[in-house]
């Protein structure tokens, strides 16, 4: 899809310029490489950790290396390198206080891979890529979460949506990864193959000495069947087949550590002493998901497919969860159901305790009774919600009652 500009891309700048190191990570193929060259702009000093020779300089003088080159010194798939490198870097950079030394990128969760003990913590600051936005795809401005919680009513602004159920769907089977996003639907579905193969047979297997990776793809589709969905992982555990329970867990760890999988936890502020406190579970890119399930747009857009509303609220996760990576505060994602009924399928909270809470629809209407759950949010949460938001495949953006609107989903990536 050429050289896109990330939206992640000032936010790395910025943390260069105040941190000594800057750590940027992301599942595997969402562009972490060629966002690190761009903030480089053809300075410091640029070590690929999956070619043999620099990986073997890693491990055979992990402070020689990390101390050779003009800085900044970036390091692609640092995770190869294990401790060693890391703490390497942290021994430069205690010696050395200035910033902007280390550009550091991995295909996984750096603070939870079992090879990795040290933290970096005081030293560095974490950032996260994800695939690419509907936004950055259409050079949209992606504004969505920025004016829900600064000026909801602005998401009313614009013209009707010119996308029906089935472009929605075209665009959650195409999910957000730079290269399938611009293939074929043939081409697509070989490029996934091969990918949830070197994920879950090579990189994980190297990452944690796991010995029953041939399970992990089959764990991977049993989530990709519950995406969207409370996760219940007693009942995974059973339909895996896996022996133990710890293995089962210890699986799903690892899939969450190579970013395939995103739980959004429970939300609660003790509304309701019934609140459910099981994370949802959605696959972290949707056309990955549409993969493992054998679902095309075609085949979801018969109403009667299950399967339908489930990736499209993963695709609007998906779009969110991006968006508030980026975003000047501290944005968190949860969801919400009460064991009385009331359930909300997304509510992002600010770091000061703002609230959005979000419906998703995969029908193009909306009607009163869409709507009971995010009105029952905002009478006992009045100081808090700043607006309820239903998700729609239809045109039109309206006021549905006081600080609830309905949004055609678009304005996800149209907001400005």
């Amino acid at each position: 899809m050429g050289d896109v500009a990330r939206r992640l891309e000032p936010l790395t700048r910025r943390a260069l310029s105040e941190f000594r190191v800057v750590v940027v990570t992301g599942p595997r193929q969402a562009g972490k490489t060629t966002l690190v060259r761009r903030t480089l702009g053809g300075e410091g000093t640029f070590a690929r950790l999956d070619t043999e020779a620099t990986l073997r300089a890693a491990l055979d003088d992990p402070d020689g290396l990390a101390r050779f080159g003009a800085t900044p010194r970036a390091f692609d798939e640092v995770q190869r390198a294990g401790d060693p490198l890391i703490r390497a870097i942290k021994s430069v950079v205690d010696d050395d206080l200035s910033r902007g030394q280390f550009l550091l990128n991995g295909s996984a969760d750096f603070l939870t891979v079992p090879t990795i003990s040290e933290s970096l913590a005081g030293r560095a600051a974490f950032l996260e890529l994800w695939p690419f936005t509907q936004g950055e795809i259409l050079q949209q401005p992606d504004g969505f979460i920025a004016a829900a919680f600064e000026d909801p009513d602005r998401l009313l602004d614009g013209g009707p949506s010119t996308l029906g159920v089935l472009d929605y769907l075209n665009r959650a089977c195409a999910g957000g990864f730079p290269e399938p996003a611009a293939m074929a639907p043939q081409a697509r579905q070989m490029w996934f193959r091969d990918y949830v193969r070197t994920v879950t047979q090579r990189d994980i297997k190297d990452l944690s000495g796991a010995r029953l990776t041939h399970e992990l793809p089959k764990l991977l589709r049993l989530l990709a069947a519950r995406t969207a969905n409370e996760l219940a992982v007693e009942n995974l555990h059973r339909a895996s087949g896996l022996r133990s329970r710890k293995t089962t867990d210890a699986y799903l760890g690892y899939l969450q550590m190579t970013y395939l999988v995103l739980l959004l936890p429970a939300w609660s502020r003790n509304l309701s002493s019934k609140a459910a406190r099981r994370p949802k579970a959605h696959l972290t890119d949707s056309g990955l998901a549409a993969h493992l399930l054998g679902k095309n747009p075609q085949s979801l857009a018969r109403p009667t497919d299950p399967a339908r509303g489930q990736l499209i609220e993963s695709f609007v996760a998906n779009e969110l969860h991006r968006q508030a990576s980026w975003h000047n505060d501290n944005i968190t994602l949860h969801h919400f159901r009460d064991r009385g009924g009331a359930e909300i399928d997304i509510i992002a909270e600010a770091a000061d305790g703002r609230l959005v809470a979000i419906e998703v629809k995969s029908a193009p209407a909306v009607h009163k009774h869409d709507v009971r759950h995010l009105c029952w949010l905002r009478d006992r949460a009045p100081e808090d919600l700043t607006c309820g938001i239903v998700l729609h495949t239809g045109e039109h953006a309206y006021r549905l009652d006081n600080r609830i609107l309905a949004l055609p989903i678009s304005r996800l990536w149209t907001t400005q």
